[in-house]
């Protein structure tokens, strides 16, 4: 049995791994409490050329 902390982490993996395939310039930021992810922000840069 998985136990919870380990279920979120390996979400928060997965949503990590997804946002990185759609970033080309950017920044993510994972925000923790109590040893559990509860949010993840993504920033991105659009770069005009």
């Amino acid at each position: 049995m998985v136990d919870k902390r380990t279920e979120n982490v390996n979400l928060a993996l997965e949503n990590v791994r997804q946002i990185l395939n759609t970033v080309n310039h950017g920044s993510i930021t994972l925000i923790v409490q109590n040893s559990y992810v509860v949010q993840i922000e993504k920033k991105e840069k659009i770069r005009l050329r």
